[in-house]
């Protein structure tokens, strides 16, 4: 069976989106989907998305890391994922998205796709960990997938690959473990951050859901007001938005870019 497939990135977070309305995708096989994702003997991605039939939004988007694990929602594939559907002519260019996380709204714009959120959960703001011996002080907040955000003064010199990994695998998180975010605020109140990412397994040079629950916590401990712009590794910047409550936020928002990379077909 040939499968086409496009490439995409949001931010040079980068995906493998599959049109599936027919359901022909064999999303159970793990195998195969980690080979798809692999830059060695696949196409290579950070994701790969499905667009699915859906009887309650304009698509259904399942997600899979490059594992083969299936995850509630990515913000950056969300927004590839909106941008290709509009293009493909499932959706207007504002539209709904089924996923596993909750559904989801979206508008393609001229240079960049906004996607609202579902509300943050199981806020953390002052949470505390030992690490080698040493006290680790973080904030934590479920933007769809859960995330810590560790705040620090010297962003470039955090091993994010050792210390992402043990916080990633921490038994605080267990079993089904947490992507980790290393935060810098700038002097203008901008945020600069590096994420370790769950299922990847290693530094990403965006993570969409990542660069909300920075820009939550951050606004939500008063260290800067929304909307906020973050600085990813990759050098782009995404937009944070939303409406701070009593118990925790709404109306979350992320804005920023999205690009074709190449399409083409893989043998199944």
């Amino acid at each position: 069976m040939k499968i086409k497939f496009w490439k995409m990135h949001g931010a040079r977070n980068d995906f493998v989106l599959v049109d599936d309305r027919a359901g022909k995708f064999p999303a159970a096989d793990r195998k195969f989907i980690t080979h798809l994702a692999s830059c060695h003997s696949g196409v290579g991605a950070e994701g790969v998305i499905l667009i699915q039939k859906s009887k309650t939004a304009g698509f259904r988007m399942r997600f899979f890391n490059p594992d083969g694990g299936e995850v509630g929602m990515c913000g950056n594939g969300a927004r590839c994922a909106a941008r290709l559907a509009f293009e493909l002519g499932v959706t207007e260019k504002k539209m709904t998205i089924e996923t596993e996380a909750g559904q989801l709204a979206a508008q393609v714009m001229q240079k960049g796709v906004r996607l609202w959120m579902t509300d943050p959960a199981d806020w953390k703001l002052d949470g505390s960990l030992e690490l080698a011996g040493r006290g680790l002080t973080y904030g934590f907040v479920n933007t769809g997938v859960p995330h810590v955000v560790i705040r620090t003064d010297a962003l470039q010199s955090v091993d994010v690959q050792e210390v992402g990994s043990a916080v990633r695998h921490h038994r605080d998180f267990a079993p089904a473990g947490t992507n980790v975010n290393f935060m810098e605020i700038s002097p203008d109140g901008e945020l600069y951050v590096r994420t370790y990412e769950r299922g990847v397994e290693a530094e990403t040079l965006a993570c969409g859901t990542g660069a909300a629950a920075c820009g939550l916590i951050a606004a939500k401990n008063g260290w800067v007001k929304l909307p906020v712009n973050i600085h990813v590794a990759s050098g782009d910047v995404l937009v944070v938005d939303g409406e701070l409550t009593e118990n925790g936020a709404r109306n979350v928002t992320l804005t920023g870019p999205t690009a074709h990379v190449f399409e083409g077909t893989i043998e199944y």
